[in-house]
């Protein structure tokens, strides 16, 4: 045992006038492993705590990142001193090294600092549904060291450098867990009354279950906006809910699916490509001569072939599914498994 603790205490090597010791740097090392176990364990507590809070998980989320590297930097200091180094006499060493590092791992170092800005800004937080350019939209899954990753509607992981969040244009579809209105475009044939699509558009967007209650700065309305080929262009426009909002192709076919079965239920007809072809002359002859040059006479109509009519399907018809609105009614599971991995690896 005396043999042991004097090895212990035996110098290794001197550095910046301070004795390194083999128990030095073994209590260096422990006092680090216990520091990144420490930051592993607050790390998963934060975690699953702010999967059962969807109020405070932006503010749960910057002291998950806190905790964890501060933890693991604090214990790298402490660790390095329990190793028997003086620490003011690495100041120029470390400098050197730092600015040598600096130079090789710039893009490093500036995708590091913009995930601290996008942490502590609160412009972007985990759980925002954002759009960049590119067509890139997602929610926020994890905001990382390095990249930013974003889970799309199709289960699909995109890595997203932090510094493209901060120097380029992102449109914020949730900020601060609010929602947006949406257009939904759709156009009737010539002739229908527009008060009746109106009344019928909206009795359809209010009784859909993912449209927030209307108020007074909020209201679901019908937009008339244009007068196409063929026939009268309308806008729906509706509050959804917050989770609706994050699933974008589904809510805008939800809507679209509605819209046609109030307008078929209300007799409303939906238009189609046609095209008038009027022929004011045939061979130089118009009118009743025209139609004698074509051997056609007017009001003379070909008898129809005939044909039995077809057998009645026996199999009752069924409802047509709506699979967008089902698929909206579903609610999306909002931290995987590998989102509450990642967040334990932190």
């Amino acid at each position: 045992m005396s043999d042991l603790l004097a090895l212990g205490a035996d110098p290794l090597f001197r550095f910046g006038g301070a004795a390194v010791t083999l128990g030095g740097v073994a209590t260096g090392v422990v006092v680090f492993i216990v520091s990144w176990a420490l930051s592993r364990l607050v790390s998963r507590s934060l975690c699953r705590l702010r999967e059962r809070s969807s109020r405070s998980a932006g503010l749960l989320y910057v002291l998950e990142k806190l905790a964890s590297y501060g933890l693991i930097v604090l214990g790298a200091f402490v660790g390095l001193s329990a190793a028997g180094l003086n620490l003011s006499s690495l100041a120029v060493f470390a400098g050197a090294i730092g600015i040598g590092v600096g130079l090789g791992l710039q893009g490093v170092v500036k995708e590091f600092v913009s995930g601290l800005f996008l942490i502590f800004d609160r412009m972007v937080s985990v759980g925002d549904y954002v759009e960049l350019e590119g067509d890139t939209r997602g929610v926020i899954a994890e905001i990382g060291p390095r990249a930013t990753r974003i889970r799309n509607n199709d289960n699909i992981n995109i890595l997203v450098p932090n510094s493209r969040l901060i120097e380029g244009r992102v449109i914020n579809w949730t900020l601060k867990g609010d929602t947006r209105r949406i257009h939904i475009p759709f156009s009737v044939a010539y002739g229908a009354r527009r008060s009746e699509v109106r009344e019928a558009v909206l009795a359809a967007a209010r009784a859909s279950p993912f449209t927030l209650p209307e108020t007074d700065t909020r209201k679901s309305q019908v937009w008339l906006v244009g007068f196409g080929e063929s026939g009268l262009d309308f806008e729906l426009l509706v509050w959804p809910t917050r989770e609706a909002v994050k699933r974008p192709a589904a809510m805008h076919a939800a809507y679209t699916w509605a819209i046609a079965d109030a307008l078929d239920d209300a007799g409303i007809e939906i238009p189609f490509p046609q095209t008038d072809l009027r022929i004011r002359s045939v061979f130089g002859h118009e009118g009743e001569d025209a139609l004698d040059t074509l051997g056609i006479r007017r009001g003379a109509s070909r008898p129809a072939p005939a044909s039995e009519p077809p057998p009645a399907d026996p199999r009752p018809e069924r409802p047509p599914v709506n699979d967008a609105a089902n698929d909206l009614m579903t609610p999306p599971e909002t931290i995987d498994e590998d989102d509450s991995e990642a967040s334990r690896r932190d």
